[in-house]
């Protein structure tokens, strides 16, 4: 699943169907011996070292985060690693429900995966409903069937499930349920995923997918050989400047959470918004070509997220 946690396990017990590892190795033969992992403190660590392990891809969720948050983010994180490679590397909806049994079963006071002995700890204590990760796995099991989207609205939906649930999870974890806060999180995930989208153009057209709406195509006049054969057209530039602005205008409403939250979300916040804010720059200086060198984030540019969220700033 593009834009918020990219890219295990074997065999969970006699009783069920096993799951194969997707990152293979060392998660793998950790699985083999689930009764290791009956004390919360260590499936705790599990998910934390899975996490740590994809650092690249984890960098503005857990920069900020206050220390005592970090292993119940990781496991959630956990939780959406897992399922994003069953979806993107084993391409398996089998996998997938099994991975919702699994999450029924944590739910259930009886979890046995690492990850969701974990994760039972954490929606125990936080009161966090399972909706969020049933949407999240909704989203996985439409990148397995992917068939791109007609409109924006048809986008949208798909990022209120992939997107949007990450924040939410973030706002229980601090005690916020209110549909406001939510509302505005939403704005800013939608808004980073879209970021992503646009700066991973060419990368996602190499597996077959298309996020742009069909409709939005037909405005501008781009067909699906433009995007495959990756040519920075006049029209691609009008059809990039569109969607950017768009993402722009989510990432900033949204950022007015940044004044609904305390102090150690706050930087969060503003690293999120920040962050999609700094791709989507990115994308500019490269005059909308994603196809010749991927627009990303020097180290500089964290650097500078981080100082402006510390200072309690968003970076535009």
């Amino acid at each position: 699943m593009n834009g918020q946690f990219k890219h295990v396990s074997d065999h969970l017990s006699q009783a069920r169907p096993a799951i194969a590892p997707a990152a293979g190795g060392e998660w793998g033969a950790a699985l083999r011996a689930p009764n290791e992992f009956s004390e919360v403190a260590a499936a705790y660590a599990w998910c934390t070292k899975l996490a740590r392990s994809h650092y690249e891809n984890f960098t503005i969720a857990s920069w900020l985060m206050p220390r005592q948050m970090r292993r119940h983010v990781h496991a959630i994180y956990a939780f959406a690693r897992i399922a994003d490679d069953f979806a993107d590397e084993q391409h398996s909806l089998a996998r997938l429900d099994e991975w919702q049994r699994e999450l029924e079963l944590a739910y259930d006071g009886a979890p046995r995966h690492p990850v969701m002995v974990a994760l039972a700890d954490t929606v125990k204590r936080f009161a966090i409903p399972p909706d969020p990760f049933l949407d999240l796995l909704t989203a996985f099991r439409s990148d397995v069937n992917f068939r791109g989207f007609e409109t924006m609205a048809d986008l949208l939906g798909y990022t209120r499930c992939s997107a949007n649930p990450v924040g939410r999870l973030v706002l229980y974890l601090f005690g916020f349920r209110d549909p406001e806060r939510q509302r505005l999180s939403d704005l800013i995930c939608t808004g980073l995923q879209l970021a992503n989208f646009w700066q991973d153009v060419a990368i996602d057209i190499a597996k077959g997918r298309i996020y742009f709406p069909r409709q939005d195509m037909e405005q501008y006049s781009v067909t699906d050989a433009d995007l495959r054969e990756g040519r920075v057209t006049a029209e691609f530039i009008e059809l990039m400047r569109h969607e950017v602005l768009r993402a722009r205008e989510m990432l900033l409403a949204g950022s007015a959470l940044s004044t609904l939250v305390g102090p150690d979300l706050r930087r969060d916040v503003l690293m999120f918004a920040g962050g999609g804010l700094a791709i989507l720059r990115a994308i500019e200086r490269a005059r909308y070509d994603v196809f010749h060198a991927r627009p990303k984030l020097t180290r500089l540019d964290y650097l500078r997220l981080g100082w402006h969220a510390v200072g309690g700033r968003l970076r535009l």
